[in-house]
């Protein structure tokens, strides 16, 4: 109480409401890879502020055959141009990664520029490396706000190289509790089976509750930026005869050139699917709470996956009884589209942690109370301060279970809060200056398998 010493009336405000738990954001990814320039990490909420820091795509180069009918152009082939020295497929795709991301529902994230597509000249292409993408997650370790980890280019790794910042990104993930990873099966010659199983050899079995793999790649409906000087058209058919670049033929056979451009724009990206699985994430989180599995979704500017799994393909990915490692699908259904058919993480035989959505919700709980519960520290560790801490999270929890984040038809079957002398520590815990608060989750679970029975019913007299 404070010393009066002049006559006089006072006023004295008393706080009897305990503090409130300020919700963390749980769909902020971290975009680690390559860009045309600039470097370092920045947060973006659109592709246009993307471009501002790092600049576009790295830009195909195309090779067009072609012959004319008449006036009518016949098209031979539309080819990437690779030589010795450059390829004409891009081998970085974050640009068109991110693109995706904001088509499917992606919201504000963070970039984390490794490298350009070339050198300091200008010219010489930058060899995609282990040690970019290791150094890219030791940046976003030291960052905040960021909750998914997304590396769509390291599929471009070599397999082991690829393998260990799998490792590497559950490790921080475990270490920090308060982020998740995406990762992507790397497509090897096309076989399933070849391509889960080195997946699921290769990612180790640490933290494996932190992260979700997803299959297969899918083709885009997005088209490849080019310059028009580096499309090389052969107007000869294939013999060589007459070889011009498209800004030539731009000058001197317009129907042709409008032909040739139609023909180019049929090229469709092809990507990994993380970065539409992240804004997939963004998306429920925002409609729906991060408590409802980021599944049975469809997905946008998707043409179809690059493979077909069926049921039978399914089960050996969606359950792995020697290591629990489950693969989420990414499938085809006629008249419903392109669906997210799986929310597991690579802990597929853990039952706590099985599920993509009960880890989420449980670090964004986690993590939105221990940030809310600072306040405590250095505070008396006595009952007024235990209760203001209890009440502060059967606030929250019961906020969340009036969401349905939480099971149960009544507050206390869906959590409990307990601190106190007897209850969670005992003197010595007060001694040594420890305040012990306990809690226990009803987490809501996805309705993975619905079973429908049905059977004869005997006509009654």
């Amino acid at each position: 109480m404070a010393s009066y010493k002049t006559p006089g009336v006072y006023v004295e405000e008393v706080s009897t409401l305990p503090p409130s738990v300020a919700e963390v954001s749980t769909a902020i990814p971290a975009f680690i890879g390559y860009t045309e320039k600039g470097a370092g990490v920045v947060k973006i909420d659109n592709l246009l502020e993307f471009e501002e820091h790092f600049g576009g795509p790295q830009k195909a180069k195309f090779s067009v055959t072609t012959r004319l009918a008449g006036d009518v152009p016949l098209f031979n082939s539309v080819d990437f141009t690779d030589t010795d020295a450059v390829k004409g497929k891009p081998t970085f795709f974050l640009y068109y990664s991110l693109k995706h991301y904001f088509d499917n529902g992606g919201g504000r994230c963070y970039v984390v520029s490794v490298g350009n597509y070339t050198g300091e000249d200008g010219t010489t292409p930058t060899l995609i490396s282990k040690a970019a993408f290791t150094a890219g997650l030791d940046l976003v370790k030291v960052e905040d706000e960021p909750t998914l980890l997304v590396f769509p280019e390291a599929v471009n790794l070599v397999a082991d190289d690829f393998n260990a910042v799998c490792q590497q990104a559950l490790m921080q993930c475990g270490d920090l509790k308060d982020r998740f990873s995406i990762f992507d099966v790397r497509d090897g010659d096309g076989d399933i089976d070849a391509d889960v199983t080195a997946f699921r050899g290769g990612v180790g079995n640490n933290h494996l509750s932190y992260g979700a793999a997803y299959y297969p790649y899918l083709l885009t409906s997005l088209s490849y930026r080019y310059d028009e000087a580096d499309v090389a058209v052969d107007l000869g058919g294939g013999d060589g005869a007459t070889t011009l670049s498209n800004d030539a033929v731009k000058v001197s056979q317009t129907a042709l050139y409008n032909a040739i451009k139609t023909e180019l724009n049929k090229a469709r990206v092809t990507l990994p699917p993380s970065g539409a699985i992240a804004g997939v994430y963004a998306g429920v989180d925002r409609a729906r709470g991060v408590w409802k599995a980021p599944a049975n979704v469809s997905l946008a500017s998707v043409i179809k996956p690059v493979a077909k799994i069926t049921n039978a393909d399914q089960d050996g990915l969606n359950v792995d009884p020697s290591a629990g490692k489950s693969i989420n699908a990414i499938r085809s259904f006629t008249n419903k589209g392109i669906l997210v058919w799986g929310g597991r993480t690579l802990a597929g035989n853990d039952n706590e942690w099985r599920y993509v959505s009960v880890r989420r919700l449980f670090v964004m709980i986690e993590e939105s109370i221990q940030k809310s519960t600072g306040f405590a520290v250095f505070e008396a560790n006595d009952a007024t301060t235990w209760l203001k801490v209890k009440g502060m999270i059967e606030g929250y929890l019961y906020g969340l279970w009036e969401k349905g984040a939480l099971q149960g038809s009544t507050p206390e079957q869906a959590y409990y809060v307990n601190v106190g002398l007897g209850k969670t520590m005992n003197a010595q815990d007060v001694l040594e200056g420890r305040m012990i608060v306990e809690t226990g989750i009803a987490a809501v679970r996805p309705a993975e398998f619905i079973i429908l029975r049905f059977m004869h019913k005997l006509p009654e007299a």
